[in-house]
């Protein structure tokens, strides 16, 4: 039971929206209020501007590499802890407990929790995702192509069965989350990128 508080800690980092700290102190907003409404780094770059979506963005993705971090300093030699507290840190980040649960999609989390997991199919599906957005200006898309590319190269790497486990419930939540957007893509109403 020594994983079951290093779970709980991520579950709280997750649960820290930084989108929602970082407009509060630059503009005095709640993002959740403005735009698409969503507590993420796309929809802070919309109301707030470049500056304050990429500080979103990179503290999004560190909560994710840290939670792994803990998960591995408290896990010791089991693999699985940094795994759970993987789970658990974009499980804070799309339901924070701070925020009355209505936080952001997950997926600069999901960056900084694959990569510290398993780096080489994330860096792939990262890339894959950056020419998908260049091309279609398409952000839920791309985050959709990187949560469905690591488990799929995951298995083509025969990464561990824990590995390959985890990043599909990733992969399910994203879907989960951008249940909304997917819609629009297929009616042809999702927002583009600038």
């Amino acid at each position: 039971m020594h994983f079951v508080w290093p779970v709980i800690v991520s579950y709280l980092l997750g649960s820290v929206t930084f989108s929602f700290v970082v407009g509060k102190l630059v503009k005095g907003v709640d993002v959740r209020n403005h735009g698409s409404g969503n507590a993420g780094a796309t929809n802070t770059l919309r109301v707030l501007g470049v500056g304050p979506g990429i500080a979103v963005l990179l503290l999004d993705i560190a909560k994710g590499v840290l939670a792994v971090w803990i998960g591995k300093w408290a896990g010791g030699d089991e693999p699985i802890v940094p795994v759970l507290c993987g789970l658990a840190v974009i499980v804070g980040h799309n339901w924070p407990v701070f925020f009355k649960f209505k936080g952001g999609k997950g997926i600069a989390t999901t960056i900084g929790v694959t990569a510290s997991l398993a780096f080489v199919p994330t860096l792939i599906a990262g890339a894959a995702a950056i020419v998908c957005i260049a091309i279609t200006r398409y952000v839920s898309l791309g985050s959709l192509l990187l949560a469905a590319l690591v488990p799929i190269l995951l298995l083509a790497m025969r990464g561990s069965a824990e590995l390959v486990w985890a990043t599909l419930f990733i992969c399910a939540l994203a879907f989960i989350r951008h249940r909304t957007n997917i819609v629009k893509l297929v009616q042809g109403k999702e927002n583009k990128l600038g």
